[in-house]
């Protein structure tokens, strides 16, 4: 079972993509957040987690879609913008609250196509 800091990190990654704001939410939402139940969290951070599915599930929908298109077609904005703005700083929370000072992060490389390399700087004086 993922635990609740790997749904909200890998939610958070989903916010971060190239892709329209409100498509952003939908998936961090279906992808990350489905299945995370306000239980699984900290105390304090529950009722920001309610708020933020009170966000994302709150309208009815029409036919043909999901509770969570038909909340995030209605939001503004700024609305989603304020609404993935929650779920990075809850996820920021429960980093901070988990984070120990033994704890050893890996960080991964990322592969960087050729044509984007940049030259080697020399400093001259």
């Amino acid at each position: 079972m993922i635990s609740a800091w790997e749904s909200l990190h890998h939610a958070t990654l989903e916010l971060v993509r190239s892709t329209p704001i409100k498509q952003r939410l939908i998936s961090a939402y279906r992808r990350h957040l489905a299945g995370l139940e306000e239980e699984q969290l900290p105390l304090e951070v529950r009722a920001t987690y309610g708020q933020i599915m009170g966000c994302l599930r709150g309208v009815q929908p029409l036919r043909g879609e999901d509770a969570v298109s038909a909340s995030v077609r209605k939001m503004s904005m700024q609305e989603a913008d304020d609404c993935a703005a929650l779920i990075v700083e809850i996820f920021g929370l429960m980093s901070r609250a988990s984070a120990t000072p033994n704890r050893v992060v890996q960080l991964h490389a990322v592969e960087i196509a050729p044509e984007y390399s940049a030259p080697a700087l020399i400093a001259s004086n």
